[in-house]
């Protein structure tokens, strides 16, 4: 229906590169291409619009001289009769156009929005490490919307425009060539200052652009974090900062309409310039004996004159979109353009059904080159291991989890799972057969049911509440006022945040990954909710690979392997045995996990534990968060 989908048009559209404003328009041509018989048709009825417009000054002079002068009042009734006609049927033809064009620029605009939205989905963590959310949002959003503005009326206007510009110049010269050619005399300055004008406006709308999308990214970080703002009391400096943006906008957008404005008077005075021209010297001409004009061709000339700069003028209104709408394409082709950090390699295959084994051969990392986030990491995970991640903020720990979901590729060494490296395989084959719960757990809009399901689209309404079971979410999900129905409000704010974490663990089991991440699942949570949470993850874990990452020691003591992470190494690790678990191989050493697990205690108690401790005091200090 779409001539090979919005993909398929954009990569046609992407041959050319560069920002140039015949680029854009070239490439926004590449959109219209399924379209070529609608189009056509569209071109017809424009053709015939223009006809009809050239018709109706000509039927005014020959009225004139033909039967008014001649006192032929039948001629003069038919005359009126088709000129009426005339003006009906350019009724119906510009309707038509208009329409035929609207239909045509909605499924343009649908197929650009569809490519944006997948070339976003299709772009590493790393874009979005470096692009705002809401400057996205504007390309998307109002960017689109200003080139659908045009398509959908303005691009009617400009072709009509410049098609009846151009037959009334060749009508004016049929006419009569020597009052043509004098009306002419103003075409130069018109298309010089034109000229002039149209070079700053594309710097100044390119401006508008970019401010605009500013003022959104701005917008949509203050509206998401207005409870922070709140709590800090920093209103009064995001309303400065918001003003500042919104003035550079206000000026950007001054600017630009100021250059614009500078048409309107300017065809005005070539207007006026033009009809003094045909007056007088068509009046001399007509003074001749014998006259080389009549006045039926003057009048003519009047009318062409006025229908000729009035196009000109809608040109110049519609010039102000049609730049502003070539800067927002700019925009959303330079996001198209950007190529995804991570794709699958020309020869990845489906990853079969995961095993479990999860090996780290010598991996080292970095987000920028020369600032190593991990160096030289080795490890394997058995299947149906856990393995705890431990360590201060900022050593490595989620950027590990994240190599093994392959969000982004490690600089050295490997990442395998079951024996294949993840760069060899597809990434949805991979991810498809992986869950991850987070610390900060994000909930869609719609109801809790979808938001459970999410996990396994195909989910049957039973399989949905019995994972929620199992994650011990069934029984407030039941005391709330719709159940399963509720429906969320945004991120799930109008439940807790161990409400929250719980949804996304019964959605995790729902999934039923074979390897599964947990990303300090369990903090900023009470010690009820924690227990309950705990439960649901003692479910979930069970026969399968998992890495946890917890501030927590009640998440991870019973972890078949614990490894504490400094600066990007592993530099302790521990794996439990059926004499002592891990965690307190990691305790006797007394090294560095000692002084994490002993770095939250209250300061009575801490002189009394000591390396080799086991006992009444491992069990306490088993209780109590690490890291």
């Amino acid at each position: 229906m779409f001539g090979g989908g919005p993909m398929h048009r954009m990569r046609n559209a992407r041959d050319e590169k560069g920002h140039d404003t015949g680029q854009a328009l070239r490439r926004l041509a590449a959109y219209f291409e399924p379209y070529r018989l609608p189009l056509l048709g569209v071109a017809v009825l424009l053709i015939a619009d223009t006809l009809l417009q050239l018709a109706g000054p000509y039927l005014i002079g020959r009225a004139i001289d033909q039967f008014i002068t001649a006192g032929d009042r039948a001629g003069l009734t038919v005359t009126m009769l088709l000129l009426l006609a005339v003006y009906l049927g350019g009724w119906g033809t510009r309707y038509g156009e208009f329409y035929g064009m609207i239909v045509v620029g909605n499924k343009v605009i649908y197929e650009l929005r569809a490519c944006i939205f997948e070339r976003i989905q299709s772009l590493s963590l790393k874009f979005f490490d470096e692009h705002e959310a809401g400057d996205l949002m504007s390309r998307l959003t109002n960017d689109v919307d200003t080139i659908g503005q045009v398509l959908n009326a303005g691009l009617v206007q400009t072709m009509g425009s410049a098609l009846l510009i151009a037959g009334i110049v060749v009508t004016m010269i049929g006419l009569n060539w020597r009052l043509a050619l004098a009306t002419f005399v103003t075409l130069p300055f018109m298309f010089g200052s034109s000229m002039i004008l149209a070079r700053r406006a594309r710097h100044a709308f390119r401006k508008t652009r970019r401010t605009i999308g500013s003022v959104t990214a701005d917008l949509e970080e203050n509206i998401s974090g207005v409870r922070v703002a709140q709590a800090f009391a920093r209103e009064g400096q995001n309303i400065e900062r918001f003003n500042e943006l919104n003035r550079a906008n206000r000026d950007a957008n001054v600017n630009a309409q100021g250059i614009i404005a500078a048409f309107s008077p300017t065809l005005g005075v070539l207007s006026t310039i033009g009809l003094a021209i045909v007056i007088g010297y068509g009046g001399s001409l007509a003074l001749q004996d014998p006259p080389l004009v009549t006045m039926g061709i003057i009048v003519s000339f009047l009318v062409y004159v006025r229908r000729f700069f009035q196009p000109i003028r809608q040109l110049a209104q519609l010039y102000a979109q049609l730049q502003s709408a070539l800067a927002g394409a700019e925009r959303i082709f330079e996001l198209l353009d950007t190529q995804p950090d991570l794709t699958d390699a020309p020869d990845a295959v489906e990853m079969p059904s995961i095993v479990g084994q999860v090996e780290l051969d010598h991996v080292s990392f970095h987000y920028k080159p020369g600032e190593p986030v991990l160096r030289d990491v080795g490890l394997v995970a058995e299947p149906g291991q856990t393995v705890a991640l431990v360590g201060p903020t900022g050593a490595g720990k989620t950027t590990m989890v994240n190599l093994i979901g392959r969000f982004y590729d490690v600089t050295e060494g490997a990442v395998r799972i079951d024996g294949r490296d993840v760069r060899k395989v597809t990434g949805a084959s991979l991810r498809a057969q992986m869950g991850i719960v987070l610390q900060d757990t994000f909930l869609f809009s719609g109801t809790i049911l979808d938001n459970i399901r999410y996990g396994r689209l195909d989910a049957g309404d039973e399989e949905v509440i019995e994972a929620a079971r199992l994650a011990n979410a069934d029984s407030f999900i039941s005391h709330l006022p719709d159940g399963y129905q509720m429906e969320l409000s945004e991120q799930g704010r109008n439940l807790s945040h161990g409400q929250r974490q719980l949804l996304s663990i019964a959605r995790a089991i729902l999934a039923d990954p074979r390897l599964l991440i947990l990303d300090e699942a369990t903090s900023s949570v009470d010690t009820r909710t924690e227990l309950l949470i705990q439960r649901a993850l003692s479910q979930l874990l069970r026969g399968r690979t998992s890495f946890v990452i917890a501030h927590r020691l009640s998440t991870i003591r019973n972890a078949d392997q614990v490894l504490v992470i400094q600066e990007g190494r592993i530099v302790e690790r521990a794996v439990s045995t059926p004499e002592r678990s891990a965690h307190q191989q990691l305790l006797d050493l007394g090294g560095e996990y000692y002084k994490l697990y002993t770095s939250q205690f209250r300061q009575e108690e801490a002189p009394s534990a000591r390396p080799g401790d086991d006992g009444r005091r491992a069990v306490r200090l088993a209780a109590l968060p690490v890291g």
